[in-house]
């Protein structure tokens, strides 16, 4: 892999999305990389994506990237960040990649308190593949593969919370929103600096999925409304 060749993170110029109409995701990723630019580490910031719509990140930003298998992303992260300490790694999955097939990798690495940083991004489903019943979905959510709705007593999978009980007091783990975009630039930024800091960080997003939610565009921000009054944003620990 080449070593990091420019001093800015984001293309001057803007770009076409290639994420599907109304997709969040585009939301995340400019705020990453307004982040990135401002604290001035993008000749030292390499980016891992894991198989889904976040691997569609490789294309936006001027950062050594990445891809693994899926949910792959953390122990990946980990093992590039003990090859080159001085390297800051940034991690990207969705809830399925991460609380799903990836979650041994990533409790383990808060538990180990890997100086990296991850970033979880949560729609409730598997968005790529078509928009089956997720680690996130929430009770009595009609997904592809639960047409008659999630079983009732199956709680979602709460991240932060989680990953809090696996971490060290140490680790910064917070969940935001993409509806709120100050508040997820800052705790995008106080995860990147506790990694600095030499300790593992993690940031949950709350992002949409019309494609798969088949909302509309008030149907969207309605349904992410309420998955802030489920998901509660705010620092979980650090």
């Amino acid at each position: 892999m080449s070593e990091p060749r420019y001093p800015n993170c984001l293309n001057q110029k803007s770009k076409p999305s290639n994420f599907c109409p109304g997709c969040g995701y585009g939301i995340i990723l400019k705020a990453l990389g307004q982040v990135i630019d401002e604290m001035e580490i993008a000749p030292r910031t390499v980016m891992a994506v894991d198989i889904g719509c976040n691997l569609l990140a490789w294309d936006y930003y001027k950062l050594d990237t990445i891809q693994t298998h899926h949910g792959r992303v953390t122990p990946l992260t980990v093992g590039y960040k003990r090859a080159k300490k001085d390297s800051v790694m940034i991690g990207i999955a969705g809830d399925g990649g991460l609380y799903a097939i990836g979650l041994q990798g990533f409790l383990h690495a808060a538990h180990r308190d890997d100086a990296v940083t991850i970033i979880g991004v949560n729609n409730t489903i598997y968005a790529m593949t078509g928009g089956q019943l997720a680690p996130t979905s929430l009770p009595y959510q009609v997904t592809d593969s639960s047409p008659d709705g999630k079983f009732t007593y199956d709680k979602p999978v709460f991240g932060p919370e989680l990953t809090k009980d696996w971490a060290n007091s140490q680790a910064y783990l917070a969940r935001a929103s993409v509806l709120n975009v100050p508040e997820l630039k800052q705790m995008l930024k106080k995860a990147i600096e506790r990694q600095i800091e030499g300790h593992f960080s993690f940031v949950e997003v709350l992002s949409f999925c019309p494609t798969n939610w088949k909302t509309d565009a008030k149907e969207t921000i309605e349904m992410t409304e309420n998955l802030e009054k489920i998901f509660k944003t705010g620092v979980i620990n650090g």
